[in-house]
Parts: structure tokens; sequence; C-alpha cells
């Protein structure tokens, strides 16, 4: 998928939605057990409820491999059942995945090829021969942890390196590697206030933002600091929506939830007119 054509479905649905399914074999309703691969009974529900409130699902891939072989294969079933249904959708691994170059070669097949998303998020930390192999698939999207939501991020990513931030160090130098166009960043929701200067560094580049919901972002000061003319942002949502009922109407109820968000960011967009 394109970033133009990721535009033209925010533009369509009105939504920046990304919904998150780390689905939790303890977390679904219980009826759900009883299925043959009740993983995938569980997305298809939600993705047949939601997918014309969203713009991207975005499973984290540590929820399917924790059951081993059943678990990848029901990762695999949730993919090809979103490209083949709504392949408008844009998909993304949650892996943070990030190593030297011919790992990283592995893993971007894996995740590219094999299971065909779109996009895969991975760590910076290890540098541009890390990175860089995941940039040279044409057409496919690399997600960079910038700076995260969850409240051991103080401990390096703000930590300063000769006056500089290192997450801004890790906007400023991702913007030199091969193929930087395809380059996306994970910012989170819980550090808003740090957006604004994100904005300035990478002023056309899609931002996920985790962390609105349950993490307690806020949906209106993420807009206020990272929208940019083509929106640029998918906000994601995981447990506020997926679990927002673990009884029969599950599927139902977190159509619900998803409609109050995208409900919020219509209101937003019309502000970009």
């Amino acid at each position: 998928m394109t970033t133009q054509e990721l535009i033209t479905q925010i533009q369509q649905k009105k939504s920046f939605l990304c919904i998150g399914l780390d689905t939790d074999l303890e977390r679904i309703p219980p009826h759900l057990l009883e299925e043959e691969d009740p993983l995938f009974a569980f997305n298809k529900a939600i993705i047949d409820a939601t997918h014309h409130l969203c713009v991207a699902y975005k499973p984290n891939t540590a929820f399917y491999e924790a059951y081993g072989i059943k678990g990848w294969n029901a990762l695999a079933k949730t993919i090809q059942y979103i490209n083949h249904n709504h392949p408008e959708i844009f998909t993304i691994a949650d892996a943070k995945r990030g190593d030297i170059g011919n790992t990283s070669t592995r893993y971007a097949k894996a995740f590219f090829d094999e299971l065909q998303f779109d996009a895969v998020t991975i760590s910076p930390y290890m540098g541009k021969d890390s990175v860089e192999p995941f940039l040279a698939f044409k057409g496919k999207h690399t997600i960079l942890l910038a700076l995260t939501s969850n409240e051991g991020a103080f401990d390096f990513q703000t930590q300063k390196i000769d006056g500089v931030a290192l997450y801004k160090k890790v906007l400023e130098v991702s913007q030199t590697y091969s193929h930087a166009d395809r380059l996306m960043y994970v910012v989170g929701a819980t550090k808003a206030e740090h957006l604004a200067e994100v904005r300035k560094m990478v002023p056309e580049s899609f931002l996920l933002v985790p962390g609105i919901g349950a993490q307690g972002g806020n949906l209106t000061e993420v807009c206020k600091y990272g929208m940019n003319p083509q929106v640029g942002l998918l906000v994601n949502s995981s447990r506020g929506i997926i679990y927002a009922s673990n009884k029969r109407d599950f599927a139902a109820v977190a159509a619900i939830k998803a409609k109050e968000i995208q409900g919020q960011m219509m209101g937003e967009l019309e502000k970009l007119r």
C-alpha cells in the first residue's frame, strides 16, 4: 500500500484509527474457546464488526508467538483474511524487530513476503544496517520506535547526547537512510507534549501513536500537536476496543467503541478544512 492510498482511505472513512489485535486467550469471551481456532475466530469477528471504522489493524506478534505454531497460524489466517476481504486496510506487524543486516533481511522477508503485512515496527538501537534491510522492500513501510508510551521510555529515549535527546537523534539520523521515504515513526500518545517537536523534524512522515484509551492518551492533544495537512497520524487503540465486552456481544460492543473514536476523529479532520 502506498502512502497516498492510506491517505485516501483516511479521507474516505473519515478515520485514522488503528485497532490493535492483541488477542489473548485469557481475555477473549469464554464461548470462543470451543472454536477450532479461538484466536482467529475472535479476530475475524472484530474485523467484520469494525473494518469500516478503521484504516489499519496492528497485531502484536507476541500475543501469537506465545501459542507456538497455533498462534502463528492464527496470525497468518488473520492477515490473509484482511488482505483478501478488506485490501484497503493497512496492516502492521507490531514485532519490534531489529538485528544485524542478514537477520533483518530475514525478518523483513517473514513479515513482508511470507505474511504479507504492509508494515512492521522496528527498534532503531542497532542503527543503519539493521534498519535499511527493511527499507529495501518496495511498497512496504518500516515504523521506527522513536518515543514510546511506556513508563520506562524516559530511561533512555529522552536522555541527551551532546545536548540532543536520543529520540530526536533517531529521527534525525534515520532520515539519512536509503529509502527514508518509507519510514514511519512510533510516538506515544502519553508523550503528546513532545509531538510538536517530532512533527517539526519529520513534517511529512506518518506517526503511529499508541496509548489512547486504556493507557490514558488524549486524542485531541495528539491531533493538536501531531497532525499535518495530510493527517499524518495512525492512532491506535487495542484493549479499549477489542475487550470492551467479554460476552457474546463482544464484536458489537467493539464496534460501538470504535465508532466513538471514529466520531472524534471525524471532528478533528473537519478542523483541517
